[in-house]
């Protein structure tokens, strides 16, 4: 059996995942990252994207998270999410009319800031989108 670390994923509403993993893949601020066994200490801010789990006992574990932090040590990972949602409970229908009530905003946004936050949701979903 491989070595792995202990990955936890926690949001507001509940613990999503606690697994052995051999590695995991996270949306940071600055880029996805890949985190494994034996990481240096790091403390991180995320972005709404896909995170991917590797686990120990086999296959991979996708969860969609709205940003939030993750603190990384050699031993274990804890993702603390804004909000999140596995990948298998997303809905590709929920997503495009998320989308779609954005772009009517964005259209008729005139505040600078208002049409910066729109935008970048906007690219999110999107994002969430193509990763299903």
């Amino acid at each position: 059996m491989a070595s792995g670390f202990k990955f936890e994923l926690v949001s507001p509403e509940r613990l999503l995942l606690s697994e052995q993993v051999t590695s995991v893949l996270a949306p940071g601020t600055e880029g996805y990252f890949t985190v494994m066994a034996g990481h240096a200490p790091l403390m991180a801010t995320l972005k709404p994207g896909m995170v991917e789990a590797a686990l120990v006992s086999g296959g991979t574990k996708r969860i969609y998270v709205q940003g939030g932090f993750a603190d990384i040590n050699a031993e274990s990972f804890t993702l603390l999410a804004e909000h999140a949602t596995p990948a298998e409970e997303l809905k590709a229908e929920e997503i495009d009319q998320q989308i779609g009530e954005l772009e009517t905003t964005l259209a008729s946004a005139s505040d600078d800031e208002v049409r910066a936050r729109t935008e970048q949701r906007l690219a999110d979903l999107r994002n969430a989108r193509v990763s299903l």
